[in-house]
């Protein structure tokens, strides 16, 4: 996948790119809604003989629209949203830098500039989807602004258990901690990435080292407690517990952002400056404060039977 990194106003030329089929939507999770959009415009293209394409933005228009703080955290920071299109084998990835200028195209000026001027034949979006200036542009509005220089696939909103697949509702419940819950919506459980980074060692004193986690992206973090997860690191999978917090058994105050610390079942290997992906299956319980080492020792004992116990019970 060849990705295009476009800053407005860009300088593209229409014949710069083959004809395309371009997925349009901002697309934070890849999940299985978006997925069903962007494969839709993969298929499409193979039926036309044309290139696929699928166009985001970077960072979220919340952020340069001044709706939120500066500072957001995605369930697919941009680093991993590429890797996640790249394996659905889209041809091209457009990433449009979201900018205040860009932000204040009109509908007609978008659908000009980064559409038609991009060679897009044909146009796959999700019913939702808007487009220009506040959003004016809408799916019902494109036959307008298309000047009939494309066509277009609107894509029906998919659902589970009545609700609409969204970025909204994945968000929801990584921030309740419902991370069992998210296969169903992403087809795939929740993932961070970051580098194994040196702690204070407090773990293997007490007979569960841990790897500490620096992520690497803008990540939703889960909330503070102790999760069933799987671990990937120097080219494999391994089955462990992890502990999102402040460890208030041993500090009196809080810094700024949690740790996030892995003990890894059945591993023995000096991984410091490693690479590291975190994937997230199942909370089992909230952060405590213990009255001693000895509580603790016995709590994060139970936490690796009950993670076993998780872990053989998936298998079968």
């Amino acid at each position: 996948m060849e990705v295009i990194s476009i800053e407005h106003p860009h300088q593209i030329e229409k014949n710069d790119f083959p004809e395309l089929v371009m997925a349009l939507g901002y697309f934070d999770g890849v999940h299985l809604g978006h997925q069903e959009v962007i494969l839709q415009a993969k298929k499409m293209a193979r039926e036309k003989g044309m290139k696929s394409a699928v166009m985001t933005f970077d960072p979220h228009p919340s952020v340069v629209l001044g709706k939120r703080v500066k500072h957001i955290e995605y369930i697919t920071p941009l680093t991993d949203k590429k890797a996640l299109i790249s394996k659905l084998g889209i041809d091209y990835l457009f990433v449009v830098h979201f900018s205040k200028d860009f932000a204040h195209l009109l509908p007609q000026e978008f659908i000009d500039q980064y559409v038609i001027g991009l060679n897009i034949q044909h146009v796959v979006a999700g019913f939702d989807y808007s487009y220009g200036r506040m959003g004016k542009g809408t799916m019902e509005t494109m036959p307008f602004h298309s000047r009939d220089q494309f066509s277009f696939t609107i894509v029906p909103k998919l659902t589970n258990n009545n609700e609409k697949v969204s970025s909204t509702l994945i968000r929801s419940l990584l921030h309740q901690g419902k991370m069992e819950e998210l296969p169903m919506l992403l087809g795939r459980h929740y993932q961070t990435t970051g580098t194994v980074i040196h702690g204070d060692k407090r773990g293997r004193t007490i007979g569960f080292p841990t790897a500490n986690i620096q992520l690497t992206g803008d990540y939703i973090i889960p909330p503070l407690g102790v999760y069933c997860v799987r671990f990937f690191v120097n080219g494999k999978w391994h089955e462990g517990v992890c502990n999102v917090g402040h460890k208030p058994t041993f500090k009196s105050q809080s810094a700024a952002l949690p740790s996030i610390e892995v003990h890894i079942f059945d591993f023995d290997q000096d991984i410091y400056g490693q690479q590291a992906t975190i994937e997230w299956h199942l909370h089992l319980r909230k952060e405590q404060k213990f009255s001693g080492v000895d509580e603790l020792v016995a709590q994060i004992a139970e936490d690796k039977q009950n993670a076993l116990h998780y872990f053989e019970k998936i298998k079968v």
